[in-house]
């Protein structure tokens, strides 16, 4: 998994994200390129139209709408089928990125989080599940301070399932 979520666990409001944060976007570029990428419809539909799909990665999109298509996408209508796909196109690190319901699903899937823990409260619709720390410990911290393009400091996180 991989995500950005506030100090409240807020990941977006209103279909988009609650921050701008240049160095954050570019971390999730650089990890998830050429590796398949799991989102549901909503999330799907609030990317910028130029990067729909996400360029040089396998865009999966879950859906429960049966008649739901998207140019040059693989639609599921089940988390199981869309992660079996991925296994049997010999990815080795899915990632799921969104959005909240998505997560929620997907989180007792995962063996990896990787978490911008963005530090601020913020208002939104859309939340990070809480995890159970006890079976994803922290592996790995790396401390952002807010900056002229930053409005927020973060931390990128890596949790690792035990």
């Amino acid at each position: 998994m991989i995500a950005a979520m506030s100090t409240n666990r807020v990941i977006g409001i209103d279909n988009d994200l609650p921050w701008h944060l240049p160095h954050d976007f570019k971390f999730f570029q650089t990890k998830t390129l050429g590796h398949h990428v799991l989102m549901g419809r909503k999330n799907y539909e609030s990317l910028p139209t130029k990067f729909r799909p996400l360029p040089n990665r396998t865009n999966l999109i879950l859906t429960k709408n049966k008649n739901y298509q998207a140019d040059d996408t693989h639609i599921f209508h089940a988390l199981e089928n869309a992660i079996e796909y991925a296994e049997r196109q010999g990815e080795q690190e899915l990632f799921i990125i969104g959005g909240g319901e998505i997560y929620k699903l997907a989180i007792p899937y995962a063996d990896t989080i990787y978490l911008t823990e963005v530090n601020a409260s913020l208002k939104g619709h859309a939340y990070f599940p809480l995890f159970d720390k006890q079976i994803f410990k922290e592996t790995l911290r790396s401390y952002h301070p807010a900056d002229e393009r930053h409005l927020y400091s973060f931390d990128y996180v890596t949790y690792q399932k035990t």
